[in-house]
């Protein structure tokens, strides 16, 4: 078993910025990648950024240029620096663990921004 607990969430107004960070323990040796996803209330969980063991890193469009993950394997954590937040950026952010065959998530934690 994984465990993944998120902390960073909040509510910043428009241009603002948050860090995500998501520490992992339990059996986390194999874990391959690592990423964020977001969801808003309706819609399909969205693959916001995504980063390899070796430290790859991929991104959706929307947040190309002011997101970046990034990962410090001393400390099992993955981070998500937000900058620019833009109103649109407003979900549950979840943390999630690939070591397979399994897909390990965390609690989610809100993000706000406000106009």
């Amino acid at each position: 078993q994984v465990q993944l607990v998120e902390s960073g969430g909040g509510l910043v107004q428009a241009g603002g910025s948050l860090r995500l960070s998501c520490a992992s323990s339990g059996s986390i040796f194999r874990i391959n990648g690592m990423g964020w996803y977001r969801q808003v209330p309706g819609k399909q969980r969205e693959l916001v950024a995504a980063i390899t063991s070796g430290g790859g890193t991929n991104y959706v469009d929307s947040v190309k240029g002011r997101f970046t993950i990034s990962r410090d394997n001393a400390k099992n954590t993955v981070y998500l620096q937000m900058n620019s937040l833009k109103p649109e950026d407003t979900a549950v952010y979840y943390c999630n663990a690939q070591r397979p065959p399994t897909s390990y998530w965390g609690q989610g934690t809100q993000v706000t921004v406000s106009s």
